[in-house]
């Protein structure tokens, strides 16, 4: 169920102590008819937590602040959650935080003006991905939540209704929900009437509607072909093409074995089987990476980029099926210097 806690601080408690506010939502119990399950019974467990703001002064002339949001789960869950499944009931699912303020201006932390990087590379995110979300591109609004979204996110016109996130995504996640077993989709109906309406509106879109989710050229510019590579021929093709090996194909170069190749890193010689602690923001090239920062990871292949540059091919040891996910070829990639090797102590 949706709740909203609503905290406001004054310029005191910003620029001086900071603000701290308790909050609890009461537990309870719902039951409905189920066409499909007979009744469902929907339980809440009583939550507890706290929201904590304050702000610390930015070196220079800008008159800037860092602003600091913790949102803390203080439920207490006796016995303590050994596994995700039994810590979901006490947890603060999907939580966002929705900052408004007057008299001043947020500052875009995915394109932030040159004087305020250096400040903004400080920022820690932890959960949430901050974006800016005023109406007609204002910067008075922040949105920081649990999915990665650009700054002023809009609501794309071709989802029929509502669907998952609204945007461009809606397609894929469409898929993967018409992709749910009979009995799956059961489960899901019964969590919540927004999840049963969900996969309602799914399974009855048509063909047209699927059609425009797939993608829509929002802008047309006109692009010039460039020269080739050096030691090109014809259509930017390498002097020694051979149409029946492409490049992509591990054939082309009988050189390159991802099983066996290795890199330096620390001195220390990285290889399929070596465990790596991530360490992703140097290069900032996915937002999501930041959810990754910290956690270890088992090197799945050593590759090489066509400028022939070696990054690393992982899977994350905590995975809850770390087998599924390698035999799928599910990987996460990162380059040398956004990983440090790692030791069982």
């Amino acid at each position: 169920m949706e709740r909203e806690i609503e905290v406001t601080a004054g310029p005191d408690e910003l620029l001086g102590p900071g603000l701290v506010r308790e909050f609890s939502v009461p537990g309870g119990e719902d039951r409905e008819p189920s066409p499909d399950a007979g009744i469902a019974v929907r339980r809440r467990e009583p939550l507890a937590g706290l929201v904590y703001v304050r702000t610390t002064p930015v070196p220079g002339p800008w008159r800037a602040v860092r602003l600091q949001v913790r949102v803390e789960n203080r439920t207490a869950a006796e016995p303590a959650p050994a596994v995700r499944h039994d810590a979901l009931p006490t947890a603060l699912v999907a939580a966002h935080v929705i900052g408004t303020v007057s008299g001043g201006d947020f500052i875009s932390m995915t394109d932030p003006p040159e004087w305020a990087k250096p400040a903004v590379a400080e920022c820690e995110n932890t959960g949430v991905w901050p974006v800016l979300a005023g109406p007609d591109g204002g910067r008075r609004v922040m949105l920081a939540s649990p999915i990665i979204l650009y700054d002023h996110p809009e609501l794309a016109p071709e989802s029929p209704g509502e669907l998952y996130d609204g945007t461009e995504i809606d397609e894929i996640l469409t898929l993967r929900t018409l992709a749910l077993s009979d009995e799956e989709k059961l489960e899901a109906r019964a969590t919540d009437p927004r999840a049963a309406a969900l996969i309602d509106r799914v399974e009855a879109m048509d063909a047209p509607t699927m059609e425009r989710l797939h993608g829509t050229i929002r802008a047309l510019r006109s692009g010039a072909c460039g020269a080739g590579r050096s030691g090109a021929s014809g259509a930017g093709r390498p002097a020694d093409y051979n149409p029946a090996v492409p490049w992509w194909d591990p054939e082309a170069d009988a050189s390159v074995s991802p099983d066996t190749d290795s890199v330096l890193i620390s001195g220390q010689v990285v290889a399929r089987g070596s465990l790596v602690r991530l360490r992703p923001g140097a290069r900032r090239a996915d937002a999501q990476d930041m959810f990754l920062a910290g956690r270890i990871a088992e090197v799945q292949a050593v590759l090489l980029d066509i400028e022939d540059r070696p990054y690393l091919a992982v899977a994350l040891t905590d995975h809850p099926d770390p087998d599924l996910s390698i035999a799928h070829g599910r990987f996460l990639y990162f380059m040398p210097d956004e990983v440090e090797p790692w030791e069982i102590s």
